[in-house]
């Protein structure tokens, strides 16, 4: 059996693919400099506490680049799916924190609209409604 990277043939596949894409980004920015992503993300390390640098690297790249990466390489509807409801839970979840927490900030409204738009690329692909 021979492994050939299957290309996106529609333009549907192609937003979804360019959602992933974007998802193994950040995934990569998570993983080969936690420090940066972490300052693009708002938060901060503290010195005593270094293990949460293994957190971007391990537990945030590591969804970021599996999900991505898997719908990618394998190019599957339902794997496209699964990317958009990560990106509209991440959404949901922010929404959430939003409204109990506080967290009702210019950035967080930036975010959730970005988390939006990268959820419904592949969710509208993968329920057939772009071709």
């Amino acid at each position: 059996m021979d492994f050939a990277l299957p290309w996106p043939t529609s333009q549907g596949e192609w937003l979804a693919w360019s959602s992933a894409l974007c998802t193994v980004l950040l995934g990569l920015l998570f993983f080969l400099a936690p420090s940066l992503a972490f300052r693009a993300l708002r938060l901060q390390v503290k010195p005593e506490k270094a293990a949460a640098i293994a957190e971007g690297r391990g537990r945030m790249s590591g969804f970021y680049l599996g999900v991505g990466l898997c719908c990618i390489l394998l190019a599957q509807p339902l794997i496209y799916m699964a990317l958009g409801f990560s990106w509209l839970f991440t959404a949901f979840g922010r929404l959430l924190s939003m409204m109990s927490d506080g967290a009702n900030t210019p950035f967080n409204w930036v975010s959730i609209v970005v988390e939006l738009v990268l959820a419904a690329l592949p969710l509208a692909f993968a329920f057939g409604f772009l071709p």
